[in-house]
């Protein structure tokens, strides 16, 4: 028995032998001596946590299953401060979690549940002077003293004022660098802890298969095990490998559980309808992965639903699955009302208390991010319509994991520190390094980048967001954003070029991720902005243009009124038009796509000179892009979706299992661009999969030897990645899947053999009685470039002896 069974096993013996109180059985008013066995850091978590509860009233114990956002303004003074008194007033029995210290949006509507761009959020010494007074009062000010979990959004850095905005996931995905996402998100935890956060609601390892899906930017991409070694990095970033949470450290949460990515007609929060199989092997993966190899101790809830059950009711998800075959044992954290979506939106509960009976029995712990539902619990229990033991449950695994962190004993955030810590020299050139890593060269002919500074003569930069550049939904506002425009015009000052611009196109009239309205720039004034760009470009040697989304174009639609999902996959608005004029000219042309999801840019594929995917780059969107055009930097990202060529062949992924895409009577099946697909500014070789043996029982591994040469004239990465397709079994499966992948980098003419492992549960199936189970035949393993550039080497699994 592994240790970490054993240790599982212990925990759920002692939790399941706690006591089941009754309403007010514990002394009302008697605040615990200082030396209550649950206050000795000493003593395992386990105790400590059988200790508190058995003196928690029924009352003290729902609200640590509580969270507040949008009622804060209840527990703050005029100026926003945090102020004991209300809180003590509002909140006798303490509090479990409280929502996004640093923003000071308040009284939102029940459909509101990100950041509507009205209010200027706190500082990060504001923050850290917010977050330590929550956490003073519920020490001195609450009969228990306990810490609350206090979290925030960090999807691509911490979602802050004045914190570093890295590039967007998908992006990072593109980096293909497990290690620079785990730098990039050390930094993120670091500046959430410096202000007093405890939580970080991210990563997001849900596997993405619709590009239409406005979140689609959120994520890591299409496939299972890119999206669960990017995760297993950024969960390393944010809380490292130990517990209670080291020095710059702070929990992270697995989300959104699960087959999210995937939903009906590609609008956010869709059913899903997949079969048992198809979602054990492609959606619950990266989370059972990510949860064996980390420390993540928080998973959140889908807002869909699986096969009729809403995954926040989803008995079979969240405890048969999760914390019963997986062993999971911290806390599931309800997404911003999911709970009450089981009665509001489903219909599956006549009403919130019985939304939050039905949540609290399918296994989630914590209901955000205003509990409207589990507001309802105490009066349940107490009325016998809800079990205490299943609040019991709840309130042990929120404490375990308190405890756990080390939050009892954790220093309150120190004003004077933060705003220093923040944004830091090395945090910026980490973004900018960051971003020029994770961009996707798609098309380079005739060899036009990198640009030489002596030839470029007069350079002509194009497009709205060259000089507005957008860093993606889910950000903070940084100190500082490089636009394009910027970067290349320091460039110009530095190389003695000259660098004009023309606005060319504009999307909308705004670009504020949380406004509902879009308001879409009128097609006459695009038409005046083509006219003067073509006219601007008459006089200009190289062009530069930069297309793609914002972030109200593309973005998570959390209601019939704040949309950001998409009927197609072409570039909105007139863009087409300006790059039609434009490559019309004839004159050397630079695409520079910055966009949330992988569009159908079959336009640019055929005339752009140069097209480089940015995806959202971060705040040093400007500089990245003039080291990539210009060679400092050089390209290396790889595709981590496939690109459509049209969203007539929806879904469409790598992926594919035998009977798919046969073809189409009016277009080609193959995509615009595969799974995995990048080019550099040098040329590589990479050789067929060497095995250490050419047959393996089922049980055994095989070392597979790839080796990989720069045969051009430039520095440059690749990144070798191995693949494995079945060529039979007991049941059909994906004829290509991703097995593991490495980024190398390499001087002309080096060469480097890189080794993988192949294991036992890499030729693995779930058979016809969905048991994962080896499964013997003949397999090729692939090694390659690309999902579609590979060379292959057969192995035989056998039987096991």
């Amino acid at each position: 028995m592994s240790r970490s069974r054993r240790r599982f096993l212990q925990q759920a013996a002692v939790l399941g032998a706690l006591p089941v109180l009754p309403a007010g059985a514990a002394a009302v008013g008697a605040r615990p001596p200082a030396d209550a066995p649950y206050r000795d850091p000493r003593l395992p978590a386990v105790q400590r946590v059988r200790d508190l509860l058995a003196r928690m009233t029924l009352d003290e114990k729902v609200m640590q299953l509580q969270c507040i956002w949008s009622g804060k303004s209840a527990l703050q003074d005029p100026d926003g401060s945090f102020s004991p008194d209300k809180a003590s007033r509002r909140l006798p029995h303490g509090l479990g979690m409280l929502a996004r210290p640093c923003e000071r949006q308040v009284d939102v509507g029940l459909d509101v549940i990100g950041d509507t761009g009205r209010d200027v959020h706190r500082d990060a010494a504001d923050t850290a002077r917010y977050s330590g007074a929550v956490q003073r009062w519920a020490r001195e000010h609450t009969r228990l003293g306990i810490p609350l979990l206090l979290h925030e959004e960090a999807l691509h850095g911490y979602a802050a004022r004045g914190a570093t905005s890295f590039p967007q996931a998908i992006a990072l995905a593109s980096s293909f660098d497990p290690a620079l996402v785990t730098e990039v998100f050390g930094v993120a935890a670091a500046e959430m802890r410096v202000r007093g956060a405890n939580l970080a609601l991210a990563p997001v390892v849900d596997v993405a298969r619709d590009p239409r899906w406005g979140r689609i930017e959120e994520t890591f991409g299409e496939d299972p095990l890119l999206c669960a070694e990017i995760g297993k990095a950024a969960v390393r970033g944010f809380s490292g490998d130990t517990l209670p949470l080291a020095r710059g450290k702070v929990l992270a949460t697995l989300k959104h559980f699960a087959a999210y990515g995937q939903p009906e007609s590609g609008t956010n929060t869709g059913p899903v309808s997949v079969g048992e199989r198809v979602l054990r092997e492609e959606f619950l993966a990266p989370f059972e992965d990510v949860l064996a190899a980390t420390k993540a101790v928080a998973v959140m809830p889908a807002y869909n639903e699986i096969d009729g059950i809403p995954a926040h009711g989803h008995d079979w998800l969240l405890n048969r699955v999760l914390r019963g075959e997986w062993r999971f044992d911290g806390i599931v954290v309800g997404d911003y009302g999911g709970v009450g979506n089981l009665a509001n939106r489903f219909k599956v509960a006549a009403d919130l208390e019985q939304a939050a009976a039905m949540a609290l029995a399918a296994g989630v712990d914590v209901d955000t991010p205003d509990a409207r539902a589990f507001q309802k619990l105490a009066e349940g229990v107490r009325a016998g319509r809800i079990d205490i033991a299943l609040v019991d449950q709840a309130v042990a695994r929120v404490l375990r994991v308190k405890f756990e962190a080390g939050l009892f004993e954790m220093a309150d955030a120190d004003p004077a520190a933060a705003d220093a810590a923040t944004a830091t020299p090395a945090a910026i050139a980490l973004a900018r390094k960051a971003a020029a890593r994770c961009a996707v060269l798609l098309r380079n002919e005739g060899g036009l980048l990198p640009l030489g500074a002596d030839k470029v003569g007069r350079m002509l930069v194009l497009g709205t967001h060259a000089r507005d550049t957008p860093i993606g939904g889910y950000s903070g506002v940084p100190r500082k954003v490089v636009s394009v425009l910027e970067g290349l015009q320091e460039e110009g000052v530095r190389a003695g070029f000259p660098v004009a611009y023309a606005e060319g196109v504009r999307l909308t009239e705004q670009r504020i991720w949380g406004q509902d309205p879009i308001n879409f720039t009128p097609p006459e004034v695009n038409r005046r902005l083509i006219a003067e760009a073509v006219e601007a470009a008459r006089a200009a040697d190289t062009i530069v243009m930069v297309l793609g989304d914002n972030e109200m174009t593309a973005r998570e639609a959390w209601s019939e009124r704040h949309l950001g999902d998409r009927l197609g996959l072409d570039l909105l608005g007139q863009q087409n038009a300006l790059a039609q004029a434009i490559f019309d000219l004839g004159k050397p042309t630079v695409v520079l796509l910055l966009n949330g999801r992988p569009l159908s840019v079959n336009l640019l594929a055929r005339r752009a000179t140069a097209l480089i995917e940015g995806w959202y780059m971060g705040q040093e969107t400007g500089h990245a892009v003039a080291d990539l055009l210009f060679g400092r930097a050089t390209p290396g990202g790889k595709l981590p979706v496939t690109i459509a060529r049209d969203a007539g062949q929806l879904p469409v992924h790598y992926r594919t299992k035998v009977g798919a895409r046969r073809g189409y009577l009016d277009g080609p099946v193959e995509p615009l661009y595969p799974f995995g697909f990048g080019l550099s500014y040098t040329r590589f070789a990479i050789g067929a999969p060497q095995l250490d043996r050419s047959s393996i029982r089922a049980g055994e591994s095989v070392r597979v030897r790839v080796e990989v040469a720069n045969v051009g004239t430039r520095e440059g990465d690749e990144v070798v990645q191995l693949y494995l397709s079945p060529e039979s079994g007991p049941v059909t499966r994906a004829t290509l899947a991703l097995r593991a992948f490495h980024r190398v980098t390499l001087a002309p003419g080096q060469r480097r053999t890189v080794a993988f492992t192949l294991g036992p549960r890499d030729f693995h199936a779930w058979d016809r009685a969905m048991r994962r189970q080896p499964a013997p035949g003949t397999y090729q393993v692939r090694a390659g470039a690309s999902s579609v550039q590979l060379a292959s080497a057969p192995l035989r699994v056998l039987p096991a002896a």
